[in-house]
């Protein structure tokens, strides 16, 4: 197939969930066309069967705001048009399955009104935050129940999306996934020496550091663990709220074991290094993060929010608390740390369930079917 997909190029889960889906869509032989206004960060491997397009954004002294989504709809058609697609792949509602919309229907009033059906993929924040603002919520509803196929990253993504936005369409639970290959079990590697050269155990956190990713919940666990078990800090991302956490590690006295590394293009080698990942988030509609540090034996600890119950299986293949309980999250890690035997079971039975659920070989073909059921309705 040929298949165009548009996502957000930024550091989040969407665009990551996207690339990646791209990546090995390409691997397997179909012809994927990224849309966008930006390289996608993740999009750093070389395949003849990706193509990236940019979307140029004209700044006229009229617009006080570029308009992006008509920008977008129009390179969409254009390389439909130019490429013959079968279909676009939208990841996140607003604006792409708008601008997705008006590129379908330029093209059927076309003289060779040519077909262009589009799958939205809802993530989370378009339907939790974004959507539910009135002023966007009946263009989001449209958008959704125009859409030649909907997937969700969730159970709970899908069952919210039908109770708040009251849609008629169909939405199937597609989860996120990983490559269980890429992201491999615990190594003894040197580079673990550089971030704790005493033996220290090392905590991670992976997010975009916005204020719905609770950074400073990570800085507070992580001082009451330090108190108790010898151990570092590492924190993966950037974003707004980064100032506020180390403020905060410098206030506590702990800045010299909270490592702040940046965005890093190969988050599988520093998630390896770990040994409990913290995601102390207000809200996850899957929890992308925790995933990816199970596959590489990562134990995560997590809050009970969103999917991620879907996820990570209660003292199995990590531990969940309540919003806030930098007490109880605390507690789990310092237990599991302080038991290499636990520490190692729970691990490997964390990446067994990656393996046996999220694993690229088992999700890769559901949307593969999934596409070729919506060419067949489109046909």
């Amino acid at each position: 197939m040929k298949i165009g997909i548009t996502c957000y190029p930024t550091y989040g889960g969407s665009g990551v969930v996207a690339t990646e889906l791209g990546l090995e869509l390409a691997q397997r032989g179909h012809e994927i066309h990224f849309i966008s206004y930006a390289q996608p960060i993740r999009l750093t491997e070389l395949n003849p069967n990706i193509h990236y397009h940019e979307v140029d954004v004209s700044r006229y002294p009229l617009f006080d705001y570029p308009p992006y989504d008509l920008a977008l709809a129009t390179r969409m058609a254009e390389v439909s048009e130019l490429y013959g697609l079968d279909l676009l792949h939208v990841h996140y509602a607003i604006p792409h399955s708008v601008s997705a919309l008006l590129a379908r229907q330029m093209l059927a009033a076309r003289p060779r009104g040519q077909k262009l059906p589009f799958v939205t993929t809802l993530h989370g924040t378009d339907i939790t935050l974004v959507g539910l603002d009135r002023s966007y919520l009946p263009i989001t509803r449209f958008s959704i129940e125009e859409s030649n196929g909907v997937t969700a990253i969730s159970q709970y993504l899908r069952d919210r999306t039908l109770k708040e936005f009251d849609v008629k369409n169909n939405i199937q639970v597609i989860y996120n996934f990983v490559n269980c290959d890429m992201y491999g079990g615990k190594q003894n590697s040197p580079e673990r020496l550089e971030y704790a050269p005493n033996g220290e155990r090392i905590l991670v956190h992976l997010s975009n550091f916005r204020p719905v990713k609770r950074v400073t919940d990570t800085i507070e666990i992580f001082d009451r663990v330090r108190k108790k078990v010898p151990s570092r800090l590492l924190l993966i991302g950037d974003g707004p709220d980064r100032s506020r956490a180390e403020w905060l590690a410098v206030q506590k006295g702990i800045h010299n074991d909270v490592l702040f590394l940046g965005k890093q293009d190969n988050i599988h080698d520093k998630l390896a290094l770990a040994d409990v990942l913290l995601l102390p988030s207000e809200l996850e509609s899957f929890g992308l993060a925790a995933l990816e540090g199970m596959a590489s034996e990562v134990v995560p600890i997590a809050t009970r929010v969103g999917g991620v119950p879907e996820v990570i299986d209660h003292g199995k293949s990590g531990f969940l608390a309540e919003v806030g309980d930098v007490e109880a999250m605390a507690g789990y890690a310092i237990n599991l740390l302080s038991s290499q035997e636990q520490l190692q079971s729970m691990g490997k039975a964390a990446r067994q369930v990656a393996q046996t659920r999220f694993c690229t070989s088992k999700i890769i073909p559901q949307y593969e079917e999934f596409y070729r059921r919506v060419l067949e309705r489109s046909s």
